[in-house]
């Protein structure tokens, strides 16, 4: 041993010296560089130059030969010239000033006869990112997008996207985003693709602009480029079409009919980006088409295939095919088979094709499908046995006919007495209790058989839940728990609260038999326990016992919901976000890309299109995508990333009726939660009645005063200064109401709502339903501090607890003069709602017509002045397509809500409206509206809003939308 290490030594020593020789060049080798560089020979230069570039490659500094190589480029030879810029994209940030000398050879090039230099040429300045250099790159650029060769448009296209990465103000001035734009039009698919591309690009970067306008046309032109262009080219335009939305179920079936053939291609992401469009507009198809049942038929094969290619492309398509099973089952109903595990699968693919099995698990094939899970629970894989034998107990769940036999092979795998097969399978039994009480007790005994092999704390605990829930069957259920609390201290914290119950349980069940038992374990949580959930519960149950035993009884023993057939389903808002991201990142981490991209605060939300014919809401207004009419009203569910936040920055006291005192403007984040936030919230009179004592939920007076200002610390001065209107008569426009808070976020709560404004009064009218099983009472609601100050007027009144399965409807009266925070989007509302139960939090979207208050009509001259004086920076132009009404018909829809007609003239056939309308905190919005007469019946409206607060200009014209096509 010894003696080797001298020679292990030398060796590390020579490693060294190699590594210090490979980062350094010698001066005698950049002399030798520099000479054969400078040569007349041509083939020597261009040896000369390949060395240069396999220094740069292994790391060596060839800086110092810069002004060598670059004299290198005024040459005809091809090759010479792609390893020079090669060698410019290397050093040309470290060296910028000598980059400029190679600028007038960029432009030479640009204009060579051969489109390959002209591309290589514009290329490579793309990529060179020298602010000095980025300003010689706009004209060759210019030519270049118009060059009468695709390669080098296609190339240019691309170019125009690395640009704005540089200097994207650059790139608007010199009107290279119109240019792109054209070049979706062009005859060749592969510039229409790298168009495409750079535009999406572009557009990631700037989620409000809406540089791919996509329209009927333009999406005509993308189709038919999608069958001629590269596969890369393929997946960018399969990308850009399902950010589009169809205006109606024969176009979205038109598009998916010329997507289907993409399903049969060779590249696995043009497979997944083709499934991504045809599952996004199959929403909007009615499934009593048969082309529906087709296009479900011809989905099946190409994810089958997909399983076929190697480990990880297979991991990549069953993450997809799990998003795609839980939105559409029926899609691979009777494809089981391929989901099947083979031996040589690596286990990331074996636990991901479980799950879908068991998504997949129907009365059809429940016997199929236990038959392998049985064999799994054989397999030597521990991770995959346990998942085995967890999955059964799942099948025993949702498929009901097949519980018995699940739980026979269940207990004839207990019986194989392999440790950690018989903890799962306790685990799993325990559920199967909950599911169906009263039905596989007779199993019990066996069960406690195995009491003393339990070392993990989950089956440790399942198996304690079950002696404490069946006590009355067990004859020695106090010995076996007694066992478990010997070790007390050292087990963990589930263990010890399942046995704290449990053990309560059993005292309510054998009371003379188990008192000693039941002061013990509650002497040791409450005076020996430092865990403070554990000391809480003994002190509950305590108090409990040694006041009212029968209340006790009535607890601790009540009734107990049945667990839902699957409890890890994806929330379907999120469900439908992350098919819109079918074959990205998202859908293989089963997250929203807002979740893990790094700055993703500009990252669009996206969700499916409304199905045909439904009244379910389609994507926020600031998330819709171009070409797309915005929904009347979004049901905006919070994530569950952003409930942490709404928690946080909701300002939970009182409903504001006055102006705000000035506790109530501190700052976003800074509520004290225990001193009067939550707690006030939480807080119920002990009579139980609806309005809420102490600091939480005051009766708030419903007088709304006519003008008040913002609180001081709100920081919005003069575009959110709040000023009321008179009231008139006016009937403006209510959506339907749509479910705001599902019953599964809202533990059994389901509140569905709407908008709207009425005699100069704003209302919430809200419906709320009862869908679990306990009573609910005590209900009470509240603001986040919004855009526009809005507040209940008055508590939420209802007089009646209301019984499950019961509906009852409400209109809370609003108010604006609340605290104030300005939104994203402007739009946003966060609401808490608190009942006997809980509170729970949702946002949504108000339409901002509710906020036009009735003196919104400005003077002629007025109106004259005012359009002048703002400046024209602040205007925004808008198109409302196929409206159906007269202009005498537009004026006295939008009067109904609040849009006044100032004058109106005809100028060439054309219907000219101007318009005025004021919110409710004093910014007026003036309107100029074009009339295009189109065909006899439908007609186009151009829109053009002039405001001094811009940022309202988009919801203003959606409330024009919302009113004219409903």
């Amino acid at each position: 041993m010894c003696s080797s290490l001298p020679s292990f030594e030398r060796e590390l020593q020579d490693l060294h010296f190699v590594n210090r020789r490979r980062s350094t060049v010698h001066a005698g080798e950049i002399f030798e560089l520099k000479a054969e560089l400078n040569s007349d020979k041509k083939e020597k230069k261009k040896e000369a130059v390949k060395k240069v570039i396999a220094s740069m490659t292994v790391g060596k500094d060839v800086s110092a030969l810069f002004p060598d190589v670059v004299n290198c480029m005024q040459t005809d030879n091809l090759e010479l010239k792609k390893l020079v810029y090669l060698y410019l994209m290397n050093y040309a940030k470290s060296q910028p000033d000598m980059a400029i000398m190679a600028v007038n050879t960029f432009v030479k090039d640009c204009e060579d006869p051969n489109p390959l230099i002209r591309a290589l040429a514009v290329r490579t300045m793309g990529c060179i990112r020298v602010d000095k250099i980025t300003e010689y790159l706009c004209e060759p650029l210019r030519k270049c997008l118009k060059d009468e060769d695709p390669y080098v448009r296609k190339t240019a296209a691309v170019c125009v996207a690395k640009l704005h990465d540089i200097n994207a103000q650059l790139v608007e001035d010199q009107g290279f985003l119109d240019t792109l734009k054209d070049l979706i039009s062009d005859s060749n698919p592969m510039v229409v693709a790298n168009a495409v591309a750079a535009l999406s690009e572009i557009a990631e970067s700037h989620p409000s602009s809406n540089l791919l306008d996509l329209n009927p046309q333009s999406i005509n032109k993308l189709l038919t480029a999608l069958n001629e262009c590269t596969e890369w080219g393929q997946i960018f335009i399969l990308d850009c079409l399902a950010n589009y939305m169809p205006k109606d179920d024969r176009e979205a079936q038109s598009i998916c009919e010329r997507v289907t053939p993409r399903l049969s291609h060779a590249n696995s992401a043009v497979v997944l980006s083709a499934v991504k469009v045809l599952m996004k507009f199959m929403e909007m198809l009615s499934k009593d088409l048969d082309y529906y049942g087709t296009l479900l038929k011809k989905l099946a094969p190409p994810l089958v295939t997909l399983l076929s290619a190697e480990p990880e492309l297979q991991y990549v398509a069953l993450r997809n095919i799990n998003l795609i099973v839980q939105k559409r089952p029926e899609i691979l109903k009777h494809e089981m088979k391929v989901f099947f595990v083979k031996y040589n699968d690596p286990i990331y693919v074996k636990l991901e094709k479980l799950d879908i099995m068991i998504r997949l698990a129907s009365q059809a094939n429940i016997a199929q499908v236990l038959a392998e899970l049985k064999e799994y629970a054989t397999e030597v894989d521990v991770d995959f046995v346990r998942k085995a034998v967890r999955a059964i107990g799942r099948c025993a769940i949702k498929v009901e006919q097949s519980a018995e036999r699940c739980v026979s092979t269940l207990l004839d795998l207990i019986q194989t007495k392999v440790n950690y097969v018989v903890q799962e399978a306790i685990v799993v039994i325990k559920d199967i209790f909950r599911k169906y009480p009263n039905k596989y007790e007779s199993v019990i005994a066996t069960l406690c058989e195995n009491l003393d092999s339990l070392d993990e704390p989950e089956a440790r605990a399942a198996m304690i839940w079950i002696v404490g829930e069946y006590a009355e069957r067990i004859d020695n259920a106090d010995e076996l728990l007694e066992s478990f609390l010997e070790g007390f201290h050292d087990e963990s914290t589930q263990v010890q609260l399942q046995l704290l119950t449990a053990i309560v349980k059993l005292f309510l069940k054998k009371p003379t038999e188990t008192q000693e038992l039941v002061q013990q374990v509650l002497s040791l949580a409450t005076q020996d326990s430092d865990n403070p959930d554990l000391r809480d519960r003994g002190y509950i149950y305590w108090r409990l016992l040694s006041t009212d035993p029968v209340a006790a009884k009535e607890v601790v023993l009540a009734e107990k919901p049945l667990i839902s057939e699957e409890t890890d389903l994806i929330e379907p808002t999120l469900l439908d976000e992350l098919i819109c991201y079918i074959g990205t990142l998202a859908s293989v981490y089963h997250k929203p890309p807002s979740a893990f991209v790094e700055g993703s605060r500009g990252i669009v939300h996206k969700s499916l299109p409304p199905r045909t014919g439904s009244s379910e809401s389609a994507e926020s207004p600031d998330a819709a995508p171009s070409g797309a009419p915005p929904s009347e009203q979004p049901a905006v569910i919070p994530t569950q990333g952003d409930l942490l936040g709404d928690l946080l920055n909701l300002d939970l006291g009182p409903p504001v009726s006055g102006p705000p005192v000035a506790t109530s403007s501190v700052q976003m984040g800074a509520v004290d939660l225990l001193g009067g936030g939550l707690d006030s919230l939480l807080r119920s009179d002990v009579g139980g009645s609806p309005a809420m004592s102490g600091t939480g939920f005051t009766a708030p007076s419903t007088v709304m005063p006519a003008n008040l200002g913002p609180p001081p610390s709100s920081g919005l001065g003069d575009l959110f200064d709040l000023a009321g209107g008179a009231g008139t008569l006016s009937g403006s426009h209510v959506a339907p109401k749509t479910v705001w808070l599902p019953a599964m976020k809202a533990k059994g709560l389901e509140i569905s709502g709407t908008f709207s404004r009425q005699v100069g009064a704003i209302s919430m009218d809200l419906l709320l339903t009862n869908k679990a099983l306990q009573v609910m009472s005590d209900f009470a609601i509240q603001f986040n501090r919004n855009s526009f100050g809005l507040a209940p007027a008055a508590p939420l009144q209802i007089h009646a607890p209301l019984a499950p399965n019961q509906t009852v409807e409400i209109s809370l009266p609003l108010n604006t003069v609340g605290s104030v925070m300005k939104m994203d989007p402007l739009n946003n509302l966060q609401v808490a709602v608190k009942n006997n139960i809980d509170v729970f939090y949702f946002s949504t979207l108000y339409p901002l017509h509710i906020l036009f208050v009735e003196d919104g009509k400005m003077e002629r001259q007025m109106f004259l002045a005012t359009w002048k004086d703002i400046p024209n920076e602040n205007e925004a132009q808008f198109q409302i397509k196929d409206c159906l009404l007269s202009a005498d018909a537009v004026s006295s829809k939008l009067q109904g809500s609040n849009i006044f007609t100032v004058a109106k003239r005809n100028v060439e056939g054309q219907d000219m409206l101007y318009q005025s309308l004021k919110l409710t905190n004093g910014i007026w919005v003036l309107a100029e509206l074009r009339i295009q007469p189109g065909s006899p019946s439908f007609a186009d409206l151009e829109l053009s809003l002039k405001c001094r607060a811009p940022e309202v200009s988009q919801y203003v014209y959606q409330a024009y939308e919302t009113i004219l096509k409903n």
